[in-house]
Parts: structure tokens; sequence; C-alpha cells
């Protein structure tokens, strides 16, 4: 009788954890559909959040200023975040401390909206109006990020 003890490794368990670490391919290049309705979508919740606090008169300029610097500043983050993402996926080198402060930012991005608009002296239509239009933004830019990545990838592999 053979007993296999559990400190012993089998040739096949090793050719097993070796196959399993291949990369993914992501080898689906975005329909120009989908990319152009990414694009919209930045374009329309950008513009949009953009108009809002134009035509605000009841804000402040630097009260303006906070929500637009929220908006580019939860706009980097997301695509950093998906940059991030992806690149771990693909097998490429990121840092723990990059990756962490990208989620980070997010998020902190976020809060500082939803702080700023639960304190600010809006009305509910106007703070739904800006929340819906930020979240409609960040959603995209990541989107548009991720066509990118894609597009750029099948462009260069040769498919």
């Amino acid at each position: 009788m053979e007993y296999k003890f559990s400190n012993e490794v089998s040739e096949d368990t090793v050719n097993e954890k070796v196959e399993k670490k291949e990369t993914k391919v992501y080898d689906q290049k975005p329909t120009p559909a989908f990319i152009s309705a990414s694009w919209s979508a930045v374009f329309i919740g950008m513009v949009s959040y953009c108009i809002g606090l134009w035509n605000a008169t009841s804000m402040a300029l630097n009260e303006k200023g906070y929500y637009f610097t929220i908006l580019l500043f939860g706009l980097f983050s997301a695509v950093s975040v998906q940059k991030s993402v992806r690149d771990r996926l693909e097998g490429i080198p990121v840092t723990d401390m990059y990756y962490g402060i990208s989620w980070f930012t997010t998020i902190t991005s976020i809060l500082l909206l939803v702080i700023g608009l639960w304190n600010a002296d809006l009305e509910l239509s106007e703070k739904g109006f800006y929340g819906m239009s930020f979240t409609l933004s960040l959603f995209a830019a990541i989107a548009v990020q991720k066509n990118t990545r894609d597009k750029k990838f099948i462009e260069t592999s040769g498919k």
C-alpha cells in the first residue's frame, strides 16, 4: 500500500497549480455603440453637473469650486481604481500602497460629496441631481477607461 502524506506533492498537483496561474486574455473589442454610449454618459454627467453648478444662484463661488473639485477628484480616482484592478488581473505589478490609495481616494470623493450635499442649503431635488450626475460620471469614466484599455490591448496583440 502506498500512503500519501499531506506534505508530499505529486507532479499532477504541481502542474495544476501552474496551469491555474495563466493570465486571462481580454480579446473582445468593445463595440462602437458601447464606446459611444460610455463617452456620451461621461459628457452628459459632467456637463449636467457643471451646468447645475453654473446655474446655482444660492451657492457661493467657493462652494461651487468645492463641488467641481470633488467631481474632478472622483473621476481621476475612479479611473485609477479601474486601471489598478485591471493591471492586477493582467499580471502587471501594482503596489498595494497605490491600490489602497486608489480605493481610499475614490471612497473619499464620494463621502465628501455626500457630506457636502447633506450640509448644503439646497432643495432635495438639487441634492439628488448632483448625486446622480456625479454617480453617472464616475461609472461612465470607469467604462471609458475599460473600453480604452480593451481597445489598446486588442490593437497591440494583433487580433
